[in-house]
């Protein structure tokens, strides 16, 4: 095969070999250059001085091709015959035959996938080209297919590969680091969630988290489910701003304070403020939102307050669903606002959803088109909280690939009929007088722990206790008074509450004192003991008893 024929008709080359023959020859005055006197005179002797340029055929373009660092074959027909390889393609997949087809000669083609490409060429006549594509031997070849003219053999292709597998090998690299500092992000976040979530005896609760896709970071979302004894439970869902470990981090330096704070068992306004001082410590660049509610069976109602947060949504048992309102605050962070606290009812047969930006914000859409499309989807949503939860996700279209992470915390307030209902039982009275109500509490409560059917253990253990805390806050409290019994399927709960806000303390009394004694009495035969300032001021200070399984 003649192979400067064949060089000869690559694209452009014959063009460019006649436009130089054209030109050679022609003096300046006939191309239309000097026609000022001045210039002519300077210039008329340089065509002369400069050698004739050669001509593009004159080049031993054989040569050229094989000195060249990338690969280089030149094949032709409509059967890719081999008509050409350069030494780099030689040295990387060995010599190659003449006339020999590439299907059979050169595999490495194939792994390529450059025989569609070929073809493809051979018809258009236009170049394709394919990126880092990788051979069994491990190199990866950026490869580009040109068509060549050749009207005898039916067209030809010059396919030009650049060895790349350096580039290829430090984007892999630069991929798996990713990959590793992902998945380091993904298990910090999760080794800080709830490992399993606590169930009080009045809610049922699920929760879920999913983060977001391959190409998002770990986000800094997270949520909580804390007992507080006597009944109540406080529930929790934020996001700190950001991605990476970084924020992962400080999302569990927040929980962790929520958690201290939650067993001061102060009103949900005043935990975000010691929140919102705490987060400006901890990194004055990092910004978070935060819900945190209580839930309190006697009231049937969440008392919450919100730094920057969405609102709470509450499903009735009719499916309607009613949105929490103000106040919101701004995020934790920022200082220098006092957060308020709003209640929304959550009667039995209810369900309350709290959640994070990543389930209802989309790009190119306002959140509260996200918000409302999540309260269709939470009216018709029914079942347990973890099939509520799953739907919820699924509704609002959270794959695998979803951009953002997305916490979700489903609670229920079941509605118990039936022999679950005679588990549930709630007795109060209102203490009036003087000493005389120290006897009259402790008949009251003798009479309802009997009529409750417990053991005669519990059942002297539950009027020692109430004698004690009755006696405490006739002793330290003020009206208004009143005792209140609950009994779940778990536990007996004693509560009393007074007008005065001091809280007692546990202390050692001495062998002289005459009292000091009843907190630490309740605290030595109850499960556990607490107390906390009522929100229309007041205390209230409370005990449990767990009850058999």
């Amino acid at each position: 095969m003649n192979f400067t024929r064949w060089s000869s008709r690559l694209p452009g080359t014959q063009r460019r070999g006649a436009a130089r023959r054209t030109d050679h020859g022609i003096s300046p005055v006939q191309r239309g250059e000097g026609s000022v006197p001045a210039a002519r005179g300077e210039y008329e002797q340089r065509p002369d001085s400069l050698p004739d340029a050669p001509a593009i055929e004159d080049f031993p373009v054989r040569e050229v091709l094989g000195s060249l660092p990338a690969l280089v074959a030149l094949v032709y027909g409509p059967e890719h015959r081999i008509a050409y390889v350069n030494d780099a393609y030689a040295a990387a997949f060995g010599p190659r035959p003449a006339g020999a087809t590439a299907a059979g000669a050169c595999p490495e083609l194939a792994e390529l996938g450059l025989f569609p490409l070929m073809d493809q060429v051979l018809r258009s006549g236009k170049p394709r080209t394919v990126k880092s594509r990788k051979v069994r031997g491990g190199g990866s070849y950026t490869a580009t297919c040109l068509p060549v003219d050749s009207p005898d053999e039916g067209g030809g292709v010059l396919v030009f590969a650049a060895d790349v597998t350096d580039h290829a090998e430090a984007a892999e690299r630069l991929r798996a680091s990713e990959r590793r500092h992902r998945e380091t992000a993904v298990t910090l976040q999760r080794s800080l969630l709830p490992q399993e979530l606590e169930q009080p005896d009045d809610l049922r609760i699920a929760a879920d988290y999913r983060p977001g896709g391959t190409d998002a970071a770990v986000g800094g979302d997270w949520y909580d489910v804390i007992t507080l004894g006597a009944g109540r439970t406080a529930l929790v869902i934020g996001d700190v701003m950001g991605r990476g470990v970084r924020a992962a981090a400080v999302m569990g330096q927040l929980r962790t304070a929520v958690r201290a704070y939650a067993r001061l068992d102060l009103p949900p306004h005043e935990v975000l403020q010691l929140l919102d001082g705490l987060a400006a410590e901890i990194d004055a660049s990092q910004i978070a939102t935060c819900v945190y509610a209580v839930h309190d069976p006697n009231e049937g109602r969440l008392v919450y307050a919100s730094a920057g947060h969405l609102p709470i949504l509450v499903r009735d048992e009719d499916g309607s669903v009613r949105r929490a309102e103000d106040p919101t605050g701004p995020p934790l962070g920022t200082g220098g606002w006092i957060h308020t606290s709003g209640t929304i009812a959550l009667p039995p047969g209810s369900s309350a959803v709290l959640y994070t930006d990543g389930l209802v914000e989309r790009r190119g859409e306002d959140i509260d088109e996200g918000v409302a499309a999540l309260e269709r989807a939470l009216s018709g949503a029914t079942g347990t909280p973890q099939v509520v939860c799953d739907r919820l996700i699924r509704s609002l279209g959270v794959t695998a690939e979803h951009d953002d992470d997305v916490a979700v915390l489903v609670v229920q307030h079941p509605t118990r009929t039936g022999a679950a209902a005679e588990l549930f039982h709630n007795a109060a009275l209102d203490l009036l007088g003087g000493i005389e109500a120290a006897p009259r509490a402790r008949a009251f409560a003798s009479g309802v722990l009997a009529s409750w059917r417990f053991s005669p253990e519990l059942h002297d253990l539950g009027v020692l206790a109430t004698s004690e805390l009755v006696a405490n806050s006739l002793q330290h409290g003020t009206p208004p008074m009143r005792l209140r019994l609950r009994r779940t399927d778990r536990r007996l709960i004693i509560e009393v509450t007074d007008g005065d806000d001091h809280l007692p303390r546990r202390r050692r009394a001495e062998t002289e004192d005459e009292a000091g004694r009843g907190i630490s009495i309740v605290a030595t035969i109850a499960s556990s003991w607490g107390s906390r300032r009522t929100p229309g001021g007041g205390k209230a200070v409370w005990c449990e008893f767990a009850l058999p399984s």
